[in-house]
């Protein structure tokens, strides 16, 4: 192997840890994407819950329910 081929080679070899590293943390962003999505999804269905708690208290008091 010459010089040429050995530093061709190596270029190759640093190009492909880059691209492994940068698929493994782009994996880790998208999972703590899909996390926090997750997470929003979750407290949107609470803060629906709780409205239609309050709704439905308020429909009592008023007799609304009757």
């Amino acid at each position: 192997m010459d010089q040429s081929q050995k530093v061709s080679y190596e270029a190759g070899q640093t190009k492909g840890q880059c691209q492994e590293k940068a698929s493994g943390m782009m994996e880790k962003a998208g999972n703590a994407a899909q996390s926090a999505k997750e997470s929003c999804q979750e407290a949107t269905q609470e803060v629906k819950a709780k409205a239609q708690g309050a709704v439905d208290a308020a429909k009592s008091t008023v007799g609304a329910n009757k």
